[in-house]
């Protein structure tokens, strides 16, 4: 068999000129968008005449939308309409130098229609297939000529996401691979060259994310709008994870999981059971109008109220007056935290070690505020006043009249139980006592104190004075009052709280954490690269930073203490650390802080 001659690269024009798409749902009618408006003959095959109709008017309304906003001439929008064709019978792809099959995720049916192409294309047309979920060396070899068989994974929305996954097995022949991913490239998308597994890189290690966010859900630890939120807020993503399934389809979702279980066997890709009951009773997600969430009409992505959705400015009862607030601390964290309750009207008082250690942190804190005034965030009047209400102290005695002491020291339980035993002797009856830590368990330090009722988990995220959420964990003997004086505190200085238990990682970390463990997984095994792997999650996840862009900023120790407590608390050994890690820690390569972590980084 002839593949197409990698010769085309030297002219920067594909041998793909003509090319079909297979299967005109909402993913194959973006693809031959893509097509199209880059200048190909696209023949859209659909055995539903229905489908193909519905393909050609979302590709007039989508041109149509364009002209309107000047990014296409209307004798351009015409050229697009006119190059796209319509079929509902197979052989109409005998012409096509390229084959994108995108029908639904079933070996049977994906084999079947490979099988009936190798009889009616040319010997050098290669056959691509846009399964993001099933074994593509399993389906090449279906065919007569496995070599011309290759996965080519588009991301939904396929006109606006950039990440393309070309997908090659042990079958596939290296010219082939080269061909389409010059192709991508000439469409204006990334390609990112991966093996063949389930998920392939960036639903690898979405859809794990995804899965153990459902099953939190399923345990009742946090509600499906404390989940969301925590993840948007906390790591900056465009959409949480249970909301996310609901788009991506909860049917969809489990078939990816199942395919990643029985090719990995780990535990974490196991279908969350809520998954399986929400598949079975139809509740799939935005197509069918409810799934986590319920939708004002199927197919609408509007969430409407339903029996699960909190009642709007509804109180958890009356929480404790607080008019003064301790922070212990000297680092960024406790400084964040210090300015954010001072900017909101608290006087605050800021103990550190010494009192030298204490002012130092004060003007610490001022630089901040002069930073936010030179950004316009800030009048200098308001940066004026805020630092006035914070009073450096040099002991913890200074806490003797504080409302609520929040702690912001190492993150080490002996320090801050030795802490909390300090703070119990210190503050006023009554005082709310607060830690910050985002891994420990928050009863281990209440049970050093006389008051463990008094006692409960304020989790901040770095820089405080930016960042919205605050994880608000309450353990089995946090009393109401305590638990609606911190939601109602965390309204005024203007935060977004979460409610969770007092379980390692809470929400935000117990997410984030094996998710960054798997990527480091990834280059251990030598499935991607760093950089492909970053590439995926930001171009194809919607994610701020790649997980080892992320890890480097976080710290490897710290990313390394954070993954062992999870796996203690779990005993799960899909969340062990990677040994990766533990040999980067171990030489003394942290991240960005030693100059050296997953990259190099130029030191100051």
């Amino acid at each position: 068999m002839d593949l197409p001659s990698t010769s085309s690269q030297s002219t920067g024009q594909s041998a793909f000129q003509t090319i079909a798409v297979v299967g005109l749902g909402t993913m194959g009618t973006g693809i031959a968008e893509v097509l199209a408006q880059a200048g190909r003959e696209v023949i859209g095959i659909d055995i539903s005449e229905a489908a193909t109709r519905r393909a050609t008017a979302a590709l007039a309304a989508a041109t149509a939308r364009s002209v309107a906003r000047e990014r296409l001439t209307e004798q351009e929008r015409e050229g697009v309409l006119a190059r796209f064709r319509t079929f509902t019978e197979l052989s109409a792809a005998a012409d096509a130098d390229l084959v994108i099959e995108v029908v639904p995720e079933s070996y049977e049916l994906k084999q079947r229609l490979f099988r009936e192409l190798d009889a009616i294309v040319r010997p050098d047309t290669i056959l691509a297939t846009g399964t993001n979920a099933l074994s593509v060396t399993r389906l090449a070899a279906e065919s007569q000529r496995p070599e011309r068989v290759l996965g080519l994974h588009f991301f939904n929305p396929a006109p606006a996401m950039k990440l393309v996954e070309v997908v090659s097995s042990v079958l596939t022949a290296p010219p082939a691979v080269e061909a389409v991913t010059l192709l991508a490239r000439e469409l204006g998308k990334e390609p990112v060259s991966v093996g063949d597994r389930p998920g392939f890189v960036a639903d690898g290690l979405l859809f794990g994310y995804l899965n153990q966010a459902a099953a939190m859900y399923e345990s009742k630890y946090a509600s499906r709008e404390d989940i969301d939120a925590a993840m948007r807020l906390g790591c900056g993503l465009p959409m949480g994870p249970l909301a996310l399934l609901d788009l991506i389809g909860v049917d969809t979702a489990r078939t990816v999981l199942e395919a990643m279980y029985a090719s990995s066997g780990d535990r974490l890709h196991a279908p969350a059971p809520i998954l399986g009951h929400l598949a079975e009773a139809g509740l799939t997600g935005q197509k069918s109008g409810r799934g986590f969430y319920t939708y004002a009409e199927p197919g609408s992505s509007t969430i409407v109220r339903d029996a699960q959705t909190p009642l709007d400015g509804a109180r958890l009862g009356e929480g404790r007056p607080v008019a003064k607030v301790g922070v212990a601390g000297s680092g960024t964290m406790a400084s964040g935290i210090a300015q954010v309750f001072a900017q909101a009207g608290f006087a605050v008082v800021r103990a550190a070690r010494s009192q030298e250690k204490a002012s130092a942190a004060k003007a610490a804190i001022g630089k901040s505020l002069d930073r936010a005034v030179s950004k316009g965030k800030l009048t200098e009047e308001n940066a004026a006043r805020t630092l006035e209400r914070i009073s450096p102290a040099g002991s913890l005695d200074a806490f003797a009249d504080v409302d609520l002491a929040v702690e912001a020291v190492a993150e080490d339980l002996a320090v801050k139980q030795e802490l909390f035993a300090a703070l119990d002797k210190v503050c006023k009856p009554g005082a709310v006592l607060a830690t910050t830590t985002s891994s420990l368990p928050v009863i281990a330090v209440a049970r050093v104190t006389s008051r463990p009722q008094d006692v409960i988990g304020m989790h901040f995220f770095n820089p405080a004075p930016a960042m919205k959420l605050v994880e608000v964990v309450r353990t089995v003997l946090t009393s109401d009052d305590v638990h609606a004086t911190v939601r109602e505190i965390c309204l005024k200085v203007r935060k977004h709280p979460v409610d969770c238990g007092d379980r390692a990682g809470f929400i935000v970390n117990a997410l984030l954490f094996p998710y960054l463990n798997n990527a480091v997984k990834m280059v251990e095994q030598h499935y991607a690269s760093l950089d492909d792997i970053d590439a995926a999650m930001k171009l194809g996840g919607g994610y701020p930073m790649g997980p080892f862009e992320l890890l480097d900023v976080v710290g490897l120790d710290v990313s390394l203490a954070i993954e062992k407590v999870l796996h203690k608390e779990f005993r799960d050994p899909g969340l062990a650390p990677s040994p990766l890690l533990e040999h980067l820690v171990a030489a003394g390569c942290l991240g960005r802080k030693t100059g050296r972590g997953f990259r190099e980084y130029a030191r100051r």
